[in-house]
């Protein structure tokens, strides 16, 4: 048993995550922008701080897991706020909460990252060197001028790799941190997907080798297993979790 802080736990793989680690046995700090332990808007800096110090007041200073699930999908309108949400609402919480999990037990942290980080290059794409040089005022302006796709698969690729630059400091702290690479998986986030006009065909478009989608308890599965002592050794880490779709389009990638 410990406690562990989930965000985007409301719905989607978030909500799943919540429910796998409540029954083995954590106390679960939930955060979301509603319907959650910590209610707090991860697009914004203050919300990204009420975030934090909530977590903080809930355990006490003391975290054994964090796993981070907020994001929002390329059907979004508001191009600006994916970046603001899936990169900086990500690591700010990483390093806000690294200390608290320096005190914890066996501490692991799991980010939900994409298969959509790789799809096309974006190892130089100024919107990924925006995010990682950590100016979020030219990323999100950077975003603005791209389409919903670009923002969405952008902001998953910059945040896989800050989550590797972040592997020699953390595991110096003793602290594990992996990420997971999901493909279609049946949450709110992909059914807003589906329902864009030009995204939505974007997706019907992906092959999908084991020919079906995931169950977001699937994906909960792979963060228990990376969170828990059998992983003791993964660290810095991107786990595909795609039911193929990757490998489909970079074979010869890995």
């Amino acid at each position: 048993m410990g406690v562990a802080a989930v965000t985007g736990s409301a719905s989607g793989i978030g909500a799943a995550v919540r429910r796998r680690l409540e029954s083995d046995g954590d106390r679960v700090v939930g955060v979301d922008l509603r319907d959650a332990d910590v209610e707090a808007d991860l697009s914004t800096r203050l919300g990204r701080d009420a975030a934090t110090n909530g977590v903080l007041d809930a355990c006490g200073g003391r975290l054994d897991r964090l796993v981070l699930c907020a994001g929002l999908g390329s059907h979004v309108d508001d191009l600006s706020a994916i970046v603001s949400v899936n990169y900086f609402g990500t690591v700010e919480l990483l390093d806000s909460l690294l200390e608290a999990l320096r005190c914890g037990e066996r501490p692991a942290a799991v980010a939900i990252c994409s298969n959509a980080a790789q799809i096309v290059a974006f190892d130089d794409h100024p919107l990924v060197k925006a995010m990682l040089a950590g100016d979020e005022a030219g990323a999100r302006d950077a975003a603005a001028a791209e389409n919903g796709f670009v923002a969405y698969a952008a902001s998953k690729h910059a945040l896989s790799r800050a989550l590797r630059r972040r592997a020699v400091a953390w595991g110096d702290a003793g602290v594990r941190l992996n990420g997971i690479a999901p493909g279609a998986t049946e949450t709110p986030l992909l059914r807003g997907t589906e329902q864009h006009p030009v995204w939505g065909r974007g997706l019907e478009s992906l092959a999908i080798p084991l020919g079906r989608r995931a169950q977001p308890d699937e994906i909960a599965t792979i963060v228990a297993f990376l969170l828990g002592p059998g992983a003791d050794y993964v660290h810095g880490s991107i786990w595909y979790a795609d039911g193929g779709t990757d490998a489909a389009i970079r074979p010869d990638r890995f």
